[in-house]
């Protein structure tokens, strides 16, 4: 049977895509040292604080979901 490939399962569209992310997280990136910000509170002034704070959250969030996989999986014949 042949496997139908969706528009976004393309090799080129994918590699298309992350490029398009990656060049708007790094532009919005470089963008924030250039606006002023009103801060209230200390780590509201850092520059970036917010992108790394998005990085690091989703990151951790696909470490722990994959430690919580190996508590609640069930056995291949559970079911049946």
């Amino acid at each position: 049977m042949k496997k139908e490939f969706d528009f976004f399962d393309r090799p080129k569209v994918q590699k298309a895509l992350s490029g398009i992310f990656v060049g708007a997280f790094l532009g919005l990136l470089v963008l924030n040292f250039f606006f002023p910000k009103k801060a209230y509170f200390v780590w509201d002034a850092w520059p970036a604080f917010y992108a790394l704070f998005g990085i690091i959250g989703c990151v951790l969030l696909v470490i722990i979901a994959k430690g919580i996989r190996y508590i609640v999986k069930k056995k291949e014949d559970y079911y049946g």
